[in-house]
């Protein structure tokens, strides 16, 4: 479900990722496999260029899957959409 949500937000936000996943809570997430590549939640992404920059990401524990310290509103460069744009799944 998650993937088809990234998918769809991916396509209605024109964030441009070649792999984009969705958590509601925007603190957990599988791994990005594709770079481009987006972690969203209702609010907004963060996008990645490359897998460097997705594994480097200081904000990010990568293990299996990836837990975010605090929330991914906190990483510099998140996009927060417009209110009219946000996700009310």
């Amino acid at each position: 479900m998650a993937n088809r949500i990234g998918a769809l937000l991916n396509k209605r936000w024109k964030i441009g990722a070649r792999h984009a996943l969705y958590h509601k809570d925007g603190t957990w997430y599988h791994q990005l496999t594709n770079f481009p590549g987006a972690l969203c939640d209702p609010f907004g992404y963060i996008l990645f260029s490359t897998k460097a920059e997705f594994k480097t990401c200081s904000n990010l524990r990568i293990d299996q899957d990836v837990n975010v310290a605090g929330h991914i509103s906190q990483i510099p460069g998140y996009v927060h959409v417009p209110e009219t744009e946000v996700y009310h799944g």
